[in-house]
């Protein structure tokens, strides 16, 4: 899971009606809250992306974990019977896929794990967010109707200013309610930093020793399986 979108998600619940009116500066506090119900409709969208792309990472884990388990029993199989013909080469291979097979299932199902744990997450992500969402359209009706209160006295004279300026500044007054937005979810800097290059060594005998611990390995269990017989 993306820690921007855990990062995001906590400002955006953390933050109060306040806290975004007081950076406003110049701009309308009405555009800033309109903004941040916004924002917090993104941040839901984004969440919701986030969420197909983990159910489509689970079920894909999934399958692939069924199908490794019915070739890895398959396999099985297959080796008892090329053993009990004599064909030591057969099984050999066979033995070498299991292997393969054995190293793919516990990422597979670690994959599945993470992936419902992340699921959970951002389902509760979800529906915080929408708590959140309706809970800043109060407090936005609540702050229109105290403002309410005060211009039925001033309209009568500034109604046709208002008409004049409001179509110039408009576009300004929402540039700024973004960008004063923007700042009151300001708070945690970024995470820099980069990862250093591993020590290198030598490709070919790192694969050599691959190769011999494989091999190594396709021996034991080889054994284990003839084992059995007897």
């Amino acid at each position: 899971m993306s820690e921007n979108i855990a990062s995001r998600v906590g400002r955006l619940i953390s933050g109060t009606a306040n806290m975004v009116v007081d950076a406003v500066e110049n701009a309308a506090p009405e555009m800033v809250m309109e903004e941040a119900i916004r924002e917090v409709d993104r941040a839901i969208d984004d969440v919701r992306a986030e969420l197909g792309k983990v159910i489509s990472r689970q079920h894909m884990a999934t399958r692939r974990l069924a199908e490794e388990n019915s070739k890895h029993g398959d396999l099985t199989d297959k080796i008892q019977i090329a053993l009990g013909e004599n064909r030591e080469d057969l099984a050999e291979t066979a033995v070498s896929q299991i292997l393969d097979i054995e190293a793919q299932i516990p990422v597979l199902e670690g994959t599945i794990t993470e992936t419902k744990e992340a699921q959970t997450e951002l389902e509760g992500y979800i529906t915080a967010l929408q708590g959140r969402k309706r809970e800043m359209k109060e407090e936005l009706s609540q702050f229109r109707s105290s403002n309410d209160a005060y211009a039925g006295s001033d309209s009568s004279g500034t109604q046709g200013e208002d008409a004049v300026n409001s179509s110039g500044s408009v576009e300004r007054n929402v540039e700024k309610a973004e960008e004063a937005f923007e700042r009151a979810l300001e708070g945690a800097g970024g995470v820099g930093g980069s990862a250093s290059a591993p020590g290198k060594m030598d490709a070919a005998k790192r694969a050599e020793l691959d190769d011999l611990a494989r091999q190594n390995r396709i021996k034991e269990r080889l054994e284990a399986f003839k084992s059995k017989d007897t």
